[in-house]
């Protein structure tokens, strides 16, 4: 995982002005991050670890029964969407509670999620 991949809070800043017509061409650096981010989003197991964060922030073990999967694997993931900078972590005790980091993130899975959805439901009957 590259360094790029730990987004700065300098990037949480929409690149477009308000009311602008068309939004500015992206970049070979955001092309490049976008590509990373929807890398890390191909993994079931994240997906489904990101969408259970879409509905309330989890500890490790609930997360853990969301996905129905080992602790460690669950561990390892979300160390990977937390490096990436996809989701926040704080301490509650000895637990640590993860969250999603912003509504952004939120939208990409509804969206991908809609998609195969769509997907699913426009398949020709077949006799």
């Amino acid at each position: 995982m590259s360094a790029r991949m730990h987004l700065s809070p300098a990037h949480d800043a929409h690149p477009r002005t308000p009311g602008a017509a068309h939004p500015r061409t992206p970049g070979e650096e955001q092309f490049a991050l976008a590509a990373e981010i929807l890398a890390l989003l191909g993994d079931r197991t994240r997906l489904i670890l990101l969408h259970a964060l879409t509905r309330s922030e989890a500890d490790v073990t609930t997360l853990t029964e969301a996905v129905g999967a080992a602790r460690p694997a669950v561990s390892q993931h979300l160390a990977r969407l937390r490096l990436a900078g996809l989701v926040n972590t704080r301490k509650e005790g000895r637990r640590v509670i993860y969250s999603l980091r912003d509504g952004h993130l939120r939208r990409l899975l509804d969206e991908a999620l809609n998609v195969a959805d769509h997907r699913l439901n426009d398949r020709p009957v077949h006799d």
